[in-house]
């Protein structure tokens, strides 16, 4: 659907009127809460509120540089068609605000979507959820409550984490009722608005009692003004709550398999791309995240896969765990080839050579660069001492705060032809469309000679670009060179 269409309002609200710049509360349905207002949040209440004008939808979080953002024409996060929507229900049924307490002091339901990052110390470390944030909102839920609240798990957590919070809900002292429910995301960054318009599907889990029942068909009506009652699935909450963590996992384990074979292509001559497309074919299979590349990257598969293993650790299930810590292996392996493979074709040397880095964000039409593949690569060539000069359409900025205090000399440049010029080697790290379609003779007769061109994403022409004169190496498929 394209985005004119997609922000047409529902339904005309008649006789709602804004009074000293606020809207009547009372003229809504129900009022939700989300705390959070980042890649998953903001996009998920923007769309909840253009869907749903009957509504009220406040967005928190303690940030306030980010609520100013979500509240100027600059948002703090870039998705296609994410600025209209916004802009469609802003300050109709949709707001922003620092003001926690009084957010959940309004709320009917709390979507709860803050930070679940890997924990960095203590146990766990490396492989478990840090809490943390999480449970300093239970908290907050339970202090500044005094009426029925339905919560909503939107964050990633590990399995069991409802009965967590029921608990610190619950405890002694608080006779609010509280009802929770989880209702992971399966958002895919570049392609959120399209994924919160037309999901494969919708999970939403609850405690199997009267009341659990009740909360979940709350929500589920929610959902319900724009999605088929048939893709909206229902179980109980632990159900729902692993699920997210293994359609992460079999998703990274995809690209991990297909990039395992990608280096077997590499040595055997054959070509990723053909051997992808042949077992894509097989009904039983499908072509959905065969597509060879430098690595994944992203917020999502590492975490949640290391929080599988460390799940599976707990239980003993020490095979399990291995095989999946195997895919994030993998995914290093992929990386650490990329460099190698540049280091051995440019003579055993980088030193004091500008390798112009094309992309920074982990996939296109995103600028988010958590655990991106650009990361990993852009240190270890610096070690090499190489000079690097990093390009990308909307990364740049988290680039500069993911470099900082890193050693070496770095050049951020939006265009990709200066970026280009005098280097002695591109990298394509993203796959952003622009790059298929770049004047490549343009920046060959730019660049430093001989000219080296890495395809870490197989998006260019490289027979076209070995006849201009490049020595091509991509992914999964024999080099094309001049020497």
């Amino acid at each position: 659907m394209g985005i004119t269409a997609m922000i047409r309002p529902t339904f005309h609200m008649s006789g709602i009127k804004k009074e000293n710049g606020e809207r009547m509360d009372n003229k809504f349905k129900k009022t939700i809460l989300c705390i959070g207002a980042g890649y998953v949040g903001g996009p998920t209440m923007a769309m909840i509120a253009h869907k749903c004008p009957q509504y009220k939808v406040n967005v928190v979080d303690i940030n306030p540089e980010r609520i100013d953002q979500w509240n100027s024409d600059n948002l703090p996060i870039y998705e296609p068609g994410l600025h209209e929507i916004v802009v469609s229900a802003r300050g109709i049924n949709l707001f922003f605000s620092t003001d926690v307490e009084k957010g959940i002091k309004e709320s009917d339901i709390i979507f709860v979507s803050v930070n679940t990052p890997t924990k960095t110390f203590g146990v766990g470390a490396g492989m478990a959820a840090d809490l943390q944030y999480w449970e300093k909102t239970a908290r907050q839920i339970r202090k500044y409550s005094d009426s029925p609240k339905i919560i909503v798990e939107k964050s990633t957590l590990p399995v069991k984490t409802a009965q967590a919070m029921e608990r610190i809900l619950t405890a002694k002292g608080k006779s609010v009722h509280f009802e929770v429910l989880s209702n992971p995301e399966f958002l895919a960054e570049g392609t959120a608005i399209k994924d919160l318009e037309t999901p494969d599907r919708i999970l939403v889990g609850s405690n199997e009692t009267p009341e659990g029942l009740k909360a979940r068909e709350e929500l589920v009506k929610i959902y319900a003004e724009w999605i088929p009652r048939d893709r909206i699935v229902t179980s109980n909450i632990w159900s729902s709550e692993l699920s997210k963590l293994v359609a992460n996992a079999f998703l990274a384990q995809r690209i991990s398999s297909v990039n395992a074979i990608s280096r077997l292509c590499e040595k055997t001559d054959a070509d990723i791309n053909e051997v992808s497309y042949a077992i894509g074919m097989d009904s039983r299979i499908g072509n959905k995240f065969l597509n060879a590349s430098v690595g994944f990257g992203g917020s999502c598969f590492q975490k949640d896969i290391l929080n599988l293993v460390y799940l599976c650790r707990g239980y003993g299930l020490t095979e399990v765990a291995d095989y999946w810590e195997s895919v994030v292996r993998i995914n290093d392996h992929q990386k650490e080839s990329f460099v190698l493979n540049m280091l051995t074709a440019m003579f055993n040397t980088l030193a004091e050579k500008r390798i112009c880095l094309l992309g920074f964000a982990f996939k296109a039409d995103t600028g988010d660069t958590r655990e991106t593949p650009a990361l990993y690569i852009a240190k270890q060539l610096l070690e090499e001492n190489a000079e690097l000069v990093i390009s990308d359409p909307k990364a740049l900025e988290n680039a500069k705060k993911d470099l900082k205090g890193v050693n070496g000399k770095i050049t951020y440049l939006e265009d990709p032809y200066e970026a280009a010029s005098g280097s002695h080697a591109v990298a394509i790290v993203t796959e952003w469309e622009e790059y298929r379609n770049l004047n490549y003779d343009k920046i060959y007769s730019s660049m430093q000679k001989p000219a080296f061109l890495f395809d870490g994403r197989n998006v260019v022409d490289h027979e076209k670009l070995y006849q201009i004169g490049f020595n091509v190496y991509p992914i999964g498929k024999p080099a094309l060179t001049h020497f």
